[in-house]
């Protein structure tokens, strides 16, 4: 059965979040969530009589604080995040291959896809990947900073996301344009920076960008290294 997550926005810092209800209809993950808007996120929850099993990160934002070591604390979930990006409070540090299941029968794999920084992951669920910052709508995350490597995204998005299905739907962990969700073969295709663009011309694009410093990097890596929570709790 293919069927679609539930997708929320902080119009702040143009994040989807992402709530992945299992097939037995009690249990479900949330992907990436915006500090600022955990109430909104446990009420979806409630809503919906869910359980939440894992918190999951595909990396340590520079742009928002997450708000998962106070949805673990509040629902008793395990934060799952990727093993190279130096979140050390998670319980499962998780690398390429691995495996989450949770309710019944439902399974997120898990792809390094490294590139928007050294760590970073994507999820695959039931016919749909989480890219996070790795792979936009017609895009593509910036690689300069937190062991990023323009290089290292090509290789993942060409040698691992495209290597998926094209009917695979593509959420991404951000959008700026009012894009909601694409596809694998869409993306192949059509995609400015990626679609049909060798290695080394897509190294030489993103060098060329001159993008300014994210204004709370400063504030959210650390905090995010730390599930978001103050250092000591």
């Amino acid at each position: 059965m293919n069927v679609l997550p539930v997708q929320l926005f902080d119009a702040e810092s143009s994040t989807f979040t992402y709530i992945l209800i299992a097939g037995d209809g009690k249990s479900a993950v949330i992907i990436d969530p915006v500090e600022r808007h955990w109430e909104r996120d446990l009420a979806h929850l409630a809503r919906l009589g869910l359980e939440l099993a894992y918190v999951l990160e595909t990396h340590a934002h520079a742009d928002h604080v997450t708000s998962a070591g106070k949805l673990r604390a509040l629902t008793g979930a395990r934060a799952a995040v990727p093993s190279g990006c130096g979140i050390a409070p998670a319980e499962l540090q998780l690398g390429d291959g691995d495996i989450i299941g949770f309710g019944a029968h439902d399974q997120i794999a898990v792809l390094h896809t490294p590139g928007h920084t050294a760590g970073s992951v994507s999820y695959l669920w039931r016919g749909n990947a989480f890219s996070g910052d790795t792979l936009l709508i017609d895009g593509c995350g910036r690689t300069d900073f937190q062991g990023g490597s323009a290089a290292a995204l090509h290789e993942s998005v060409v040698g691992k996301l495209f290597a998926l299905p094209d009917a695979t739907r593509v959420w991404p962990g951000h959008d700026y344009k009012g894009q909601s969700v694409s596809s694998i073969g869409w993306e192949k295709r059509h995609n400015a920076r990626l679609a049909n663009r060798g290695k080394d011309d897509f190294v030489a694009l993103m060098a060329a960008l001159d993008l300014p410093k994210p204004r709370l990097i400063d504030i959210a890596v650390p905090a995010n290294r730390n599930l978001g929570l103050p250092h000591g709790a």
